[in-house]
């Protein structure tokens, strides 16, 4: 099994060829696809209290993971079809909130960037 980003990227993109899903992987596509999925996450914890969203049954655990992964498979297609390298783009926004939340201002905090500003 892959165990590098990369390595997941080129099988899943493997899986799509062989079956030519190619053609209906247009950005729109996928990310309504995404979309989909993720709200496939949060019904899972849709009427959970918050201790218990944190201590998910092994069985619950497993149908998030699945969900979280169809996700997964989602945003790397749309990066895919897109041309964005998703470690570089996060790694820019991980800097770009660097900016936006300084550590000094928002510790513990979870108001909005603008109120630091």
């Amino acid at each position: 099994m892959p165990d590098s980003i990369d390595a997941l990227r080129a099988r899943v993109n493997q899986f799509v060829e062989e079956r030519d899903w190619a053609q209906f992987h247009s950005p729109k596509n996928l990310a309504m696809a995404m979309i989909v999925e993720a709200a496939e996450v949060v019904e899972h914890f849709q009427w959970m209290t918050e201790a218990d969203s944190r201590q998910l049954a092994a069985d619950t655990r497993e149908q998030v993971g699945q969900e979280l992964a169809d996700t997964f498979v989602y945003l790397m297609r749309i990066a895919e079809v897109c041309g964005i390298d998703l470690i570089a783009a996060t790694n820019a926004k991980i800097a770009l909130n660097a900016q936006k939340y300084p550590v000094e201002k928002c510790k513990g905090s979870n108001d909005k960037y603008t109120k630091y500003q």
